[in-house]
């Protein structure tokens, strides 16, 4: 069953049961991120330097593993679950505004695009990150191996890109007060406690099962990661 299809998931009609759809590492990261990138825009507006790039490598790791979970992790955690073509996700647009509303197990269609914009935007800032400089003295872990004058146009692109994070940001949490505003749906709650009220049928429990193993093997690739740019 492919948990991001409408007949999978129909109309919040009649009775529904709290399905497990989340693992643990998903919710886990998705949280963390949110607290980083509050910590990252605070640490950078007040010049916190040291922690601000502390923050940004812990936040590049916690990115890496989610965009490994996407490929390796349980199946409701994969982008394949809920990443669709564009005529999927313009008739789930339609469907916000009139007509019969889409229900899925996990990510809506659109939902599931911006979860990749999102990243996309949150390892190129951190990726942006490794080779700033603050012109103070506090430098990126590899800016030591670009030009001075690389590395001041990768700072000035890392300073820009913060408020496109910003407003994407903005853009998924108006999204999900207007999820649950017009058609209750608990997306905040869900990613708290890993269920989500749906339709009996709408989800398979076992695709929300965490496979420990490899959520050691991808954390363990994470840190090595980490290790070696700060080598």
């Amino acid at each position: 069953m492919n948990p991001s299809t409408p007949q999978d998931a129909p109309s919040a009609v009649g009775a529904t049961l709290a399905v497990p759809v989340w693992d643990w590492p998903v919710r886990v990261v998705h949280w963390a991120i949110a607290v980083l990138v509050v910590v990252l825009v605070a640490t950078g507006l007040t010049d916190m330097i040291e922690w601000h790039m502390r923050a940004g490598q812990v936040l590049l790791m916690l990115v890496l593993f989610r965009v490994l979970w996407g490929f390796f992790g349980s199946r409701n955690a994969r982008f394949g679950a809920f990443v669709t073509g564009p005529s999927r996700v313009l008739r789930y647009g339609r469907s916000l505004f009139g007509g019969k509303h889409e229900v899925h197990a996990t990510h809506n269609l659109a939902g599931g695009w911006m979860v990749v914009l999102l990243l996309a935007a949150l390892a190129t800032q951190a990726v942006l990150g490794l080779f700033a400089n603050d012109e103070a003295g506090s430098n990126g872990p590899l800016e030591r191996y670009i030009s001075d004058d690389l590395s001041n146009t990768l700072s000035g692109w890392h300073v820009k890109l913060w408020w496109l994070i910003v407003a994407l940001a903005v853009i998924h949490v108006a999204a999900v007060v207007y999820h649950r505003v017009r058609f209750r749906d608990g997306l905040t709650r869900a990613m708290f406690t890993g269920r989500k009220d749906l339709p009996a049928g709408a989800a398979d429990p076992q695709h929300a099962a965490t496979p420990w193993l490899r959520v050691v093997v991808i954390a363990a690739v994470c840190f090595a990661a980490m290790w070696l740019v700060n080598r």
